[in-house]
């Protein structure tokens, strides 16, 4: 069998001149509503994105990086405590669903329970969902939730993108060891399912990563060619 290969960019956009600012398809974008069971739920826009991950994983400051806004996605300073789905419309039209967060043990069994059901339910569900963001803390690697998410979504052919956030609190070698561990997680455990998977180091603070990913979110929303190979990314193998 033919190995898979996790891909990795965090170079900019090639039209875009060194100093010139792109604008991201998250920019500009407004809160719409919040969910908090799967009844309310908004009607379906055409196009919408998922962002899911861990709680404390920096899902938060992810989506306000490529937003360009501080307060966009609130980060709550008890983890966990994000009880809802929340939906921002881009200028597009089109939509970012910021998924509760999971795997914080402090919160109440019941509570969480239902948190997930309303992720799960919406990530297997939601027929207008082109793409996923799995944001996950570098440090730390894939977790059996994230793999259950992935697990969910990724056979169904939509693409993924994993942030592997926090780049910036781990040196060179750190960084290429953490981002290659998840790709062989990724290929050990989805040999049939990695092809349209792009791990990308992320760092808010730094802003790195920041237009690689806007490069790819771009490119769903456009309706193009949505394989990990047409952003034209260098391969990490992982070995």
């Amino acid at each position: 069998m033919k190995k898979q290969s996790i891909v990795t960019d965090s170079r900019r956009p090639a039209h875009a001149p060194v100093g010139a600012h792109v604008a991201g398809p998250l920019e500009g974008a407004t809160f719409r509503t919040g969910a908090a069971r799967r009844e309310q739920l908004p009607p379906a826009a055409a196009r919408e994105i998922a962002f899911a991950g861990r709680s404390n994983a920096g899902k938060s400051s992810a989506i306000n990086a490529l937003a360009r806004q501080t307060r966009l996605a609130f980060a709550s300073r008890t983890p966990g405590r994000t009880q809802q789905i929340n939906f921002f419309e881009l200028r597009s039209g089109a939509v970012v669903a910021d998924l509760p967060g999971y795997g914080y043990a402090a919160v109440p069994h019941a509570l969480k329970q239902g948190w997930q059901d309303l992720l799960w339910s919406y990530v297997t569900t939601r027929d207008t969902l082109i793409g996923l963001v799995l944001v996950v803390d570098a440090r730390h690697g894939l977790r059996h939730q994230d793999m259950d998410v992935l697990a969910a979504f990724l056979p169904s052919g939509r693409p993924t993108l994993v942030l592997a956030t926090k780049i910036d609190k781990l040196n060179q070698s750190e960084r290429r060891a953490a981002v290659a561990s998840i790709g062989a997680h990724l290929r050990e455990t989805f040999p049939e399912c990695v092809a349209g998977t792009t791990v990308i180091p992320f760092s808010a603070t730094l802003r790195e990563g920041v237009d690689a990913a806007n490069a790819i979110l771009t490119q769903w929303l456009g309706g193009g060619d949505t394989r990990a190979d047409s952003v034209s990314p260098r391969r990490v193998h992982g070995d």
